[in-house]
């Protein structure tokens, strides 16, 4: 619930800048070369850790109400700082400080608050499911829920200063839906209730009356408190209404009525947060366990060091910087992201993407932030800062998709409060003209209910606690996504995902393994020779495939495209001319140009030459005279290599060589097109700035009839908006993120395989694939699909518990206490249809509802085979 603080309290956020702030370092260039020299990075200044939470503490809090448009805040400073202590004596000139080792442990992420089924302005809750009970601070101000502090108004906190000045704001806190305190209560009500039948007369009344003065202010208590601070905040909602129908009761003579209705409203609220924390995707877990410190190795890293001799240093995992080299022992977490430098070992990643199979890792290879080291001890190169790192962005993807509300809920925000509000006024209305009306007496007799009665009976039935509840199906939706390695940026995401009608692949990278190998290097245009296939000039650069391979080589270092990679591949072990880069510019979608020192087709190897490497649209496009581009894209379409290959030109100095790659399609992408084509009833294309024949290679290969090519990355940008802006229901874009960024944020919806993506592509997708492989996609389409279904049953569901609880109440058919049971009964409902959503995914309504009656079959059906089988057991003779 909500810590309460005077206005006059000035507090910190607890989260001092945005999830996305984090994400969003600069994102690396397409090369990193020439090589500088980087300034020296000063450490982040970081915010005290906060509490360390305690799970088995139990739920102190003011009831949740009380946060309805109130800032959560961080818990505010102490009012006196305390005394430090006196400075050391200054050291004397032969005295040497050493400094002494980190001991603190390094900032923990504040815990965000979860979407929760009570968490909008109707009903006044904000409830964070990352609990934090053990706290050691003051509790004078009030005990707050899950440990975040409210701002309440001037009424709210005048009535809380006086709730502390007599001790009622502790007493308050000591009961407040502890589950203990709600059991007890209840079971002394029930017992008052049926004294009077098995009890002698002569007693009975006094001890029923004795009975309910002793539970009824166990769950009044904090109950009239919460009440009062809400009214004086003018806030109405459902704690309120609650509230006055419990207190109202006493006046009608119903103390009975009244103290069922707190006890099983409280109770109802445990089990709602139960039910809610079952849904949830605890990232708590996931920050508690990951290592704090990390062993940094005393080692320059360009020699293999022997694990028995080894030195290292223990520093907080936030202060590691890329390509500083850390020791991973047997059973330890990685730290952050890096690649294996020596060693190997098995690891698991099972926590982190929902990969079950452990991991071989050896050297050279990646391995994420977060996993954890099986057997072994490996030496990792950190390859990403912690902000940058796996663990961490699932950790604030996650938190950020959370807050990030769907349409619904926004609505249920705006609308709860004025809903509570019109509640309020047709009780009033009931209660007040029901006897001018309809004849009802105001108090009641033994014949006819009360309007009074009837229309505290319509306050609590209609209050809208089952209709808020209906978004939980989004947060349990995110929170299975994310057990699955699939983070989404927010609820609106599943319902864009359910809506769109079209989606749209990248090649390379995507559809493909992206692991391109080089088959062959050839001359086209320009070379000495050229016509016979060979060169006559043996120092011409690009005639000699080692010559042109150090040209590509040298352009392509630091780079991060697939075709740069396989450069840089095909040049391991091979004895190439040294050539020097002195000037560099990327041109994003088209290529690299440089400047070039070394090149021996130069007559003078001190001049410069002028290189280009890229698409070959854009090295032909270099050429403009004399109908050159023409011929060099004719030479190329006849190349004798064929023209399915991938092709990259080279031009250094008017010769042009082309590079032939060779690309794979991903395993299992064939059924991932099929599911999506004939479950989902998609319309597929692919989009590609590779030229026609590979594109339509790849495109038979996996089964896509509808291929795009030649595409430059302004014109893939365009057709994503058409076909999102024009096309029925909109356009998933997946991408690897390397070159696409601009196509995914104008997609729908932006799909984005996290291991290969940029800090920008990750920026702008609305949906990260951790395992590096499309098979999630369909997975995330259908659980999306299924959520939408979800929520339009528990929106049917919410809607009907309050007509069938309000009209009976209304008309005097239902005593109070059955019309909470069936109110609070009609909000756990709603709760055990929305965490469905943690069930395997179903493609529509139909089958989600099919799904629902055959697990019930099945469960009944067990449930009866096994009764049937104790009895037998039981009643066969021996």
């Amino acid at each position: 619930m909500a810590r309460y603080h005077t206005p006059a309290r000035k507090v910190q956020p607890l989260v001092s800048q945005s999830s996305s702030s984090v994400l969003r370092s600069p994102d690396s260039h397409h090369h990193e070369h020439p090589p500088t020299t980087s300034p020296t990075r000063s450490p982040p200044t970081r915010a005290p850790p906060p509490a360390r939470c305690r799970r088995d503490a139990v739920p102190h809090r003011l009831r949740p109400g009380l946060l309805a448009g109130a800032a959560v805040r961080a818990p505010p400073p102490p009012l006196a700082a305390p005394a430090l202590p006196a400075p050391p004596p200054p050291l004397l000139p032969a005295q040497t400080p050493r400094p002494d080792p980190p001991t603190a442990p390094p900032p923990r992420l504040a815990p965000v608050p979860a979407l929760h089924p009570r968490a909008h302005g109707g009903h006044g809750h904000s409830h964070e499911h990352h609990h934090s009970h053990h706290h050691g601070h003051d509790h004078g101000h009030g005990h707050g829920h899950h440990g975040v502090d409210v701002q309440v108004g001037g009424g709210g906190a005048a009535v809380m200063r006086l709730a502390r000045a007599i001790g009622w704001a502790d007493v308050a806190d000591a009961l407040r839906e502890h589950l203990q305190v709600c059991c007890i209560s209840l079971g002394l009500l029930l017992v008052a209730a049926v004294c009077p039948h098995v009890a002698l007369l002569s007693s009975a009344g006094r001890l029923q009356a004795a009975l309910i003065s002793v539970a009824f202010p166990l769950v009044g208590v904090s109950a009239a408190l919460d009440a009062l601070v809400n009214i004086a905040d003018g806030r109405i909602n459902i704690h309120v209404l609650m509230a006055l129908a419990a207190f109202a009761s006493i006046f009608m003579g119903n103390a009975l009525e009244g103290g069922l209705l707190l006890a099983m409203f409280n109770l109802a609220h445990i089990a709602e947060e139960y039910f809610t924390s079952k849904s949830m995707f605890d990232v708590r877990e996931l920050k508690e366990n990951h290592p704090e410190f990390a062993l940094l190795l005393e080692t320059s890293g360009e020699e293999s060091v022997q694990f028995s001799n080894l030195s290292y240093t223990k520093v907080p995992v936030h202060d590691l910087e890329v390509g500083s080299h850390i020791l991973v022992r047997a059973g330890e977490a990685v730290p952050v992201d890096g690649e294996v430098y020596q060693g190997s070992s098995t690891v698991t990643i099972e926590h982190l993407t929902g990969e079950t199979k452990p991991l071989e890792r050896t050297v050279g290879d990646t391995i994420p932030g977060g996993a954890r080291n099986l057997e072994g001890m490996m030496i990792v190169k950190v390859t990403k800062s912690w902000e940058d790192s796996t663990l961490n962005r699932i950790v604030q993807l996650t938190e950020e998709g959370q807050l990030n509300k769907p349409k619904l809920q926004r609505w249920l925000d705006e609308f709860g409060e004025y809903y509570s509000r019109v509640v309020v006024a047709l009780s009033l209305f009931v209660a007040l003209l029901g006897p001018l009306l309809f004849k009802w007496p105001f108090f009641g007799n033994s014949v006819c209910r009360g309007s009074i009665y009837r229309g505290l009976g319509l306050m609590v039935a209609a209050s809208p606690c089952a209709l808020a509840v209906a978004p939980l199906a989004y947060a349990t939706a995110i929170s299975s996504l994310a057990s699955k390695g699939i983070l989404l940026k927010g609820g609106h995401v599943l319902d864009a995902l359910s809506s769109c009608k079209s989606i749209a692949f990248d090649k390379t990278g995507t559809l493909t393994t992206g692991k391109l190998t080089c088959k062959a290097i050839e001359p086209i245009h320009g070379h000495l020779g050229v016509a016979n296939g060979h060169s006559n000039h043996s120092c011409c650069t690009p005639n000699c495939e080692s010559e042109a391979l150090a040209v590509a080589a040298a352009m392509e270092k630091g780079t991060t495209h697939p075709i740069g990679r396989a450069v840089l591949d095909h040049s391991v072990g091979k004895e190439l001319p040294a050539v020097a880069v002195e000037s560099f510019e990327c041109l994003p979608g088209r290529g690299v140009a440089a400047t070039l020192s070394g090149v021996k087709a130069r007559h003078n190897e001190n001049e410069l030459s002028e290189a280009s490497i890229g698409s070959l649209d854009y090295i032909s496009s270099l050429y403009r005279s004399n109908g050159e581009s023409e011929q060099i894209k004719a030479a190329a379409k006849s190349s004798a290599y064929g023209p399915e290959f991938v092709q990259a030109a080279l031009s250094v100095d008017k010769k042009v060589t082309l590079f032939h790659f060779e690309d794979e399609p991903r395993p299992g992408v064939c059924e991932v097109i099929s599911t999506l084509r004939e479950k989902a009833k998609l319309h597929i294309m692919m989009l590609t700035g590779d030229h026609e024949s590979s594109a339509r290679r790849v495109a038979k290969a996996v089964c896509i009839d509808e291929v795009h090519f030649s595409l430059k990355p302004e014109d893939k940008l365009n057709k994503v908006k058409v076909v999102s802006r024009e096309g029925d229901g909109g356009l998933i874009m997946v991408g690897d993120g390397i070159n696409d960024a601009p196509a995914l944020a104008a997609a729908t919806v932006g799909m984005v395989l996290a291991q290969r993506a940029s800090a920008t592509a990750v920026a702008v997708a609305d949906v990260l694939l951790l395992q590096d492989n499309i098979c999630g996609v369909p997975f995330c389409i259908a659980k999306a699909r299924q959520t939408t279904s979800l929520v339009k049953q528990s929106v049917a569901l919410a809607l009907t518990c309050i007509v069938f609880a309000a009209l009976p109440s209304v008309l005097g058919f239902l005593p109070l206490w059955l019309t909470v049971l069936l109110h609070e009964g009609g909000t756990l409902l709603v709760c055990l249809n929305s965490i469905r959503a943690l069930n395997a995914p179903t493609w529509s309504m139909v089958d989600d509802i099919r799904q629902l009656f055959h697990g019930l079959r099945n469960y009944f059906s067990s449930k009866f085979s096994s009764s049937s089988s104790n009895y037998v057991a039981n009643t066969v003779p021996l």
